[in-house]
C-alpha cells in the first residue's frame, strides 16, 4: 500500500526542515524537494498536498526562485508560507508590495473567517510569528482574506474552489501557538490525510524490507555509539542477525565510560557481531602538537579511514555497507536557495576502497527525533536513544589547543560531573545539548592556602529543536553552583568555571 505523502517545496527558508517535521509530527509523511523540481516528478509522487516554504528572496527579483504555474492546475491543495504565500499570489495575478511597516516577531492575528477549515478549533484572536519586509497587496480574483494583523491586511488568504491557501506568518514555529493546529487543519481538513506515518509501523516495515533486500548477503557497519549508527545497526541486526558485523573504533576521544558502554549494550543486550578496536594511541599520535581545529578534523578523519580499512580487510569481502544517513543530511546535500552557515562537525564518509557492492541507508527518510522514536521501538536503552549530539572529532574539538592525554582526562571527568548534575536536576530533556570545553586559558586561583595556575573550564548548554538555531539554556543558579563546586573540588587541574551565554547565531554550538 502506498503511503500518503505531502510535499514541502523549499525556497531557501530557514524553517524548511521545521515545516517538514511539523507535518511528520502530525503523523503524515512528507518529503522536502527543491522548488525547481519538475512537474512530472510531482505528479508521479501523487502527493495529497503541497506546502511552499518561506525564503529570503523577493518575488519580483530577476532570479527569484519560482515554480511551474501549472502546479496550481493539478487539483492538489497548496499552502504557501511567507515567501511561498507571496509567490502564490504573484503567480495567480495578485500583487506583492513592500510593507510600510516591516513585521518581525510576535503579532496579534485576527481570524476573519472563523468558520474556515484552516482555523478549525482556533480562537478568533491569537498570536503569530511574522518575518517579512514584503507582503501581499492585492489578492488575485477568486481569493479571500481569512486572517489579518493591524499592519498586514492579508495575513492569510484562501481560494477554496482551487484549494490554494497562503499564510504570511510562520505556523511552524513555537511562537505561533496555534500554528501546529493550523497545519493539522490543512493536512486533515483540506488534504483529507488519514495519518499513517507511525514509527512502530516504520520499524516493522523496515525490518521486513531490509530482510528481503539483503537476503543472505554480508553487511558491514561502522558503529560509533551515536543515535544514528546505533539505530541503523539495530534495524539491520533485527533483519539479518549475524550477517551483520559492526566495527567500533575507540579513538581515545570519547566521553567517560562510552567505549565500555557501547560494547556492553551491543554485545550483551543485542548479541551483535561487534569488533572493538582500541586505536587510542594511533589517534593521539596523529594529533600531537596540533592546535588548529580543521587540522584536527582532517587528521582524525584520515586516521579513522586507515583503521577502519585495516579492520574491514580482516573480515573479508562484504556485500553491503551501512551508513547512518538521516533525512536532514539528504536535504542539505541536495542544495537549496539558503546560504551555507557552516560545514558539519562530523567526520567524512567511509573509505571508497573498502570491498563492498552497495551502501544501505535505513534511516535516510527520518529526522533525528524520528530516529530516536524508532530506537525506542527497537528496544534500545534510553541513554542510547537520548544520547546527545556528539561531533565526529569528539573531545578533540572540545579541548582548545593541542591534545594531550592529561587534558582529555581532565575534560572527561569535568564533563561527566556536568552531565550527571544536569540529569539529577531533571534538566536533561529540557536542554537540547550540554557539554564542557577545556579552554586553553590558565588563570590564577587560590585553593586552601596555595596559589594555583590551572585551566579555565567552559560550560555550554543550549535549547534548540534541530541545532540550526539555538539559545543558551537558562540553567538555575543553584544547579550551576553545584556543578562548579563539584568540578573544582573533584577534578585536578581546573580552578575556574565559566558559562557560555551566546546564542546561535552569532556563535555556533561547538566552540571549534
Amino acid at each position: 500500500m502506498q503511503r500518503e505523502l505531502v510535499l514541502v517545496l523549499d525556497f531557501g527558508g530557514q524553517y524548511n526542515q521545521l515545516i517538514a517535521r511539523r507535518v511528520r509530527e502530525a503523523n503524515v509523511y512528507c518529503e522536502v524537494l527543491p522548488c525547481e523540481v519538475e512537474l512530472d516528478r510531482i505528479i508521479e509522487k501523487k502527493p495529497k498536498g503541497i506546502i511552499f516554504t518561506g525564503g529570503p528572496s523577493v518575488v519580483y527579483e530577476e532570479n527569484a526562485p519560482t515554480v511551474d504555474p501549472k502546479i496550481f492546475e493539478l487539483g492538489i491543495p497548496v499552502l504557501g508560507i511567507c515567501y511561498g504565500a507571496q509567490l502564490t499570489a504573484h503567480l495567480m495575478g495578485g500583487t506583492v508590495e513592500k510593507a510600510s511597516n516591516r513585521e518581525y516577531g510576535k503579532k496579534e492575528l485576527k481570524i476573519v473567517s472563523t468558520d474556515h477549515a484552516l482555523f478549525k478549533q482556533i480562537p478568533q484572536e491569537t498570536s503569530c510569528w511574522m518575518s517579512h519586509t514584503y507582503h501581499v497587496g492585492n489578492l488575485p480574483t477568486g481569493y479571500n482574506i481569512i486572517a489579518s494583523t493591524d499592519t498586514c491586511p492579508v495575513a492569510a488568504f484562501a481560494n477554496d474552489t482551487q484549494l490554494i491557501y497562503g499564510f504570511q506568518y510562520h505556523p511552524e514555529v513555537m511562537h505561533t501557538p496555534e500554528g501546529t493546529q493550523m497545519l493539522k487543519n490543512f493536512l486533515y481538513e483540506v488534504c483529507k490525510c488519514k495519518g499513517d506515518w507511525v514509527m512502530r509501523n516504520f520499524a516493522e516495515e523496515s525490518i521486513q524490507q531490509l530482510r528481503e533486500k539483503i537476503g543472505d548477503r554480508k553487511v558491514l557497519c561502522a558503529l560509533s555509539g551515536g543515535v544514528d549508527s546505533s539505530v541503523a545497526a539495530t534495524l539491520i541486526h533485527k533483519a539479518v542477525g549475524h550477517q551483520l558485523t559492526c566495527i567500533f573504533v575507540d579513538n581515545g576521544l570519547l566521553r567517560k565510560n562510552e567505549a565500555e558502554d557501547v560494547e556492553r549494550v551491543f554485545t550483551e543486550q543485542f548479541d551483535m557481531n561487534l569488533v572493538c578496536v582500541d586505536a587510542r594511541k594511533d589517534f593521539l599520535s596523529q594529533l600531537e602538537g596540533i592546535s588548529d581545529p580543521e587540522a584536527k578534523r582532517k587528521n582524525i578523519g584520515e586516521t579513522f579511514i586507515r583503521v577502519f580499512e585495516k579492520e574491514a580487510k580482516k573480515i573479508g569481502a562484504v556485500d553491503l555497507l551501512v551508513q547512518g544517513t538521516i533525512y536532514p543530511d539528504v536535504i542539505e546535500s541536495g542544495g537549496t536557495h539558503a546560504a551555507v552557515i557552516k560545514s558539519h562537525h562530523n567526520v567524512g564518509g567511509l573509505p571508497d576502497h573498502v570491498d563492498f557492492d552497495e551502501i544501505i541507508e535505513p534511516l535516510k527518510d527520518l529526522f533525528k527525533d524520528e530516529v530516536r522514536q524508532v530506537g525506542r521501538e527497537l528496544g534500545l536503552p534510553e541513554h542510547v536513544v537520548e544520547r546527545q549530539p556528539f561531533p565526529g572529532p569528539g573531545l578533540a574539538i572540545r579541548v582548545i589547543g593541542d591534545i594531550t592525554e592529561e587534558k582529555l582526562a581532565i575534560l572527561r571527568d569535568a564533563d561527566y560531573i556536568y552531565r550527571e548534575e544536569i540529569k539529577k536536576a531533571g534538566l536533561n530533556r529540557e536542554i537540547w545539548q550540554y557539554f564542557a570545553v577545556l579552554t586553553g586559558i590558565r588563570t590564577v586561583g587560590v585553593m586552601g592556602d596555595e596559589r594555583t595556575y590551572n585551566y579555565t573550564l567552559g560550560l555550554r548548554g543550549v535549547t534548540s529543536t534541530d541545532g540550526m538555531t539555538a539559545d543558551w539554556a537558562r540553567i538555575p543558579y543553584p544547579v550551576l553552583e553545584t556543578i562548579s563546586t563539584r568540578i573544582v573540588n573533584e577534578v585536578n587541574g581546573i580552578n575556574r568555571i565559566v558559562y557560555d551565554i551566546t546564542s546561535k547565531p552569532p556563535a555556533t554550538i561547538e566552540w571549534e
